[in-house]
């Protein structure tokens, strides 16, 4: 594993190539987000004259990699100081419901950390996120589909969670500027 400050990456060896997978500091959700593969410093020149075979792209370990990746330094910092923020915002949005009822405030911090829960990979965060408010599941669920309903929570095709509205982040950008 090597990292530098804008990322890190895995390296494994197939025969006479080396395959470095790529990650960004921060969360790991998913495979890398670049790969490459050049011949190995101990490569026989006969095959790096080949080329790179369907064989040894078939025999990259990609989870093994993601395995890797997710034990990483740099990602466990990350991923952790994520989590506290996103559980900070779990739990403000449940000050809100419990100061203002069902709020455009409310509804807004709701529909942030559900998405940036659902961006980083996270499983299952509508049970979670109704721990955190102390609610049940299906009140958040009614709560989210009524961001969406009002506009603070978009939909993005094939994807869980969703994106947040410019008017959602015009009213979270109100409540900055309402705690300076």
């Amino acid at each position: 594993m090597r990292a530098d400050e804008s990322g890190f990456e895995i390296a494994q060896q197939h025969g006479g190539w080396v395959v470095r997978m790529w990650w960004p500091v921060g969360p790991i959700t998913g495979g890398p987000q670049r790969v490459t593969v050049e011949p190995a410093d101990d490569a026989e020149p006969r095959d790096v004259v080949r080329g790179i075979s369907t064989t040894v792209l078939r025999r990259l370990d990609i989870a093994a990699a993601i395995n890797l990746a997710k034990m990483a330094p740099e990602a466990q910092q990350t991923l952790q100081d994520y989590a506290q923020r996103l559980s900070a915002s779990a739990e403000a949005a449940g000050q809100l419901l419990a100061a203002e009822g069902v709020s455009k405030r409310y509804l807004a911090t709701l529909a942030a950390t559900y998405a940036a829960m659902a961006d980083s990979g996270a499983p299952a965060p509508v049970p979670w996120l109704a721990r955190l408010i102390e609610r049940r599941p299906e009140t958040i669920k009614d709560h989210l589909k009524k961001a969406r309903r009002d506009g603070y929570l978009g939909t993005v095709a094939g994807k869980a969670g969703g994106e947040l509205t410019d008017k959602a982040k015009a009213v979270l950008d109100s409540l900055v500027t309402e705690d300076r």
